[in-house]
């Protein structure tokens, strides 16, 4: 967005050199503010619902009655739909706490099922996440939403002094219906 505030800046200083009318500048600055206004408040608006419901003086007031999923689906998650009687989640960008990064080998498909086993037995309500990502087997704690959480989660791991390699990275988390 900054960007766009330069480049209609540059217009801006543009136009005021090539004429030297006072009034025709007036003109144009006016219009080139009108313009960056109406793009900013634009670029503002979280997503086309919250910009459709709004209340405005003499014309009445736009509420929009909806499901949270569809919301969160025009934001920036999407809903998992599970079939297996499997509890219902939304995808979103988040955090996980990365316990063991290993390679393809069985041998650390076993390590990574060991290292689940003992983070289970410490933090028996964390969910773990064990998967092989290719070229190695992981195993990964918790979703967060922030940083901070997933910090406090990473702190709590390391001084049990069993883990380690322990690192926090952005993955896409699983947020409970």
């Amino acid at each position: 967005m900054s960007h766009a505030v330069g480049a209609v800046l540059s217009l801006v200083y543009f136009f005021t050199l090539r004429t030297t009318d006072t009034e025709s500048n007036m003109k144009r600055l006016f219009l080139t503010f009108a313009c960056l206004s109406a793009f900013l408040f634009a670029a503002a608006q979280d997503n086309i619902v919250k910009s459709l419901e709004r209340s405005v003086p003499g014309q009445g007031k736009v509420t929009i009655h909806q499901d949270a999923r569809i919301e969160a689906l025009i934001g920036k998650a999407r809903p998992a739909v599970a079939t297996d009687g499997q509890q219902q989640v939304l995808k979103a960008a988040g955090y996980r706490v990365q316990v063991y990064a290993g390679s393809n080998t069985r041998q650390a498909k076993n390590e990574a099922h060991a290292v689940a086993a003992s983070v289970k037995e410490l933090f028996p309500d964390l969910l773990i996440y064990t998967f092989f990502n290719p070229p190695r087997w992981l195993c990964r704690v918790g979703d967060y939403r922030s940083i901070e959480e997933a910090d406090a989660m990473m702190r709590r791991l390391r001084s049990t002094g069993q883990f380690k390699e322990v690192s926090i990275v952005r993955d896409q988390i699983n947020i409970p219906l």
